[in-house]
């Protein structure tokens, strides 16, 4: 007997909750060696440098196995709730396997690589499983979805400010065991929201309109995704996006100690830390709840110019220290909260057979951005200080270049 329909919503509603939860505990794996910076790079004797590095390994890893995927079909293919499931037991193994070794830069930094490979199995993954259940709203419910990765991305340093008596090693086991409950989570929503669940495309949506339903055989993935122009308007967008955001995450821990002077003990340095990148929660949320009324690409390119403004006025900042914190809050407020839209954004212009190598491409685009940014704004930072900041101008500057078919085609639907 089927259930009623209110049963059906509620269980509807449940299962994106857990993929939310979900996701920002697979996630906690991503930045987990930064908020053990100090006691990981005393074990292994690495250097700034070479510590930055070990960050990017992860993107790196995370680049390769979003591409293996939008190349081969792998996001389309198997059902991602399976996908999501192995990829954060994979991923909490190998996030902890290392620490129980003798310590070896070289072995460090394959695990970190092999764990941003997982990674690609968790964050489109959790993506997609949103947009199949969340059609209606689902630019609201992937808000809620980055804002965990946001969150997720913050739980090292929360992790670090509570456990200062802990040895460095908890904090990798407890991003670990995050991810464990979050594939625990997932396998808990049951139900597939894989390929068999193609929904019948409407006369108006941007699919049919483009008269793709031919099939896949007909061209290539990619070429069938980066020939409309709003996907690739959102791919090139979300890449400006990108340049900045982890970037400026990865040095948030630096800037911050250099806020406070170091008049604050090194727990303040790593909450503050945390509150500057777990806002970012927040911006998202806040973002998907306008995006009903103004449209996902308004959204975003305010995001944008708010974020690329906080970096243009930071390194001009006095050196007070309340003010600089204020700047990196806000900072941190804007420079996520467009990517849950321009995750909506792709998702809408891709064919829903490729919804799932639409956003991985996009992704392993993004991420490979990413990587150049973040080993750049390391190096200039340490010979220039602040000033280096303005090297992230130019991903909110492309990024609203980019955007201006989405800006016009908004405008049209508004008038």
């Amino acid at each position: 007997m089927p259930a009623p329909p209110g049963r059906r919503r509620m269980t509807a509603r449940s299962a994106v909750v857990a993929i939310v939860v979900a996701q920002c505990f697979g996630t906690a794996l991503w930045f987990s060696p930064s908020g053990a910076a100090a006691g990981l790079s005393a074990w292994l004797d690495a250097g700034p440098a070479q510590f930055g590095w070990l960050v990017a390994a992860t993107q790196i890893g995370f680049i390769v196995g979003t591409l293996v995927s939008a190349l081969t079909g792998l996001a389309d293919r198997f059902a991602p709730e399976r996908i999501f499931i192995v990829a954060s037991l994979l991923g909490a193994g190998l996030n902890l396997g290392w620490t129980l070794l003798a310590p070896n830069l070289a072995l460090v930094w394959i695990a970190r690589f092999a764990v941003g490979v997982c990674l690609a199995g968790i964050y489109p993954m959790g993506m997609k499983m949103i947009v199949k259940r969340a059609r209606a709203r689902s630019a609201q419910a992937l808000s809620w979805l980055v804002g965990m990765l946001a969150l997720g991305t913050a739980i090292p340093q929360l992790l670090a400010a509570l456990g200062t008596d802990l040895p460095w090693q908890a904090i990798m086991w407890g991003s670990s065991g995050l991810a464990v409950v979050g594939a625990v989570l997932i396998a808990s929503i049951g139900g597939k929201s894989g390929p068999a669940e193609a929904v019948p495309e409407s006369p108006s949506s941007p699919q049919s309109a483009r008269g793709e339903g031919a099939g896949p055989g007909r061209d290539s993935a990619l070429r069938r995704l980066f020939s409309d122009r709003g996907y690739r308007a959102a791919v090139f967008g979300y890449v400006g996006h990108m340049w900045e955001l982890y970037a400026f995450w990865a040095v948030v821990p630096t800037l911050t100690l250099t806020a406070l002077s170091a008049r604050v003990e090194a727990t303040g340095v790593a909450a503050t830390s945390f509150a500057i990148i777990a806002v970012g929660t927040l911006g998202c949320i806040l973002g998907g709840v306008v995006s009903r009324r103004a449209g996902s690409a308004r959204v975003a390119a305010t995001a944008l110019a708010g974020s690329g403004l906080m970096c243009l006025l930071y390194p001009l900042l006095p050196g007070i220290p309340v003010l600089s914190v204020v700047v990196l809050l806000l900072w941190g407020l804007f420079v996520v909260a467009d990517s849950p839209q321009f995750s909506e954004l792709a998702s809408t212009f891709a064919p829903d057979d490729l919804t799932g190598t639409g956003l991985t491409a996009m992704n392993s685009i993004g991420f490979g951005v990413s990587v150049i940014s973040i080993v750049l704004l390391q190096g200039v930072l340490t010979v220039v200080g602040e000033p280096a900041l303005w090297l992230l101008l130019l991903g909110p500057a492309l990024g609203l270049l980019a955007m201006r078919p989405l800006l016009r085609r908004a405008q049209t639907h508004a008038t």
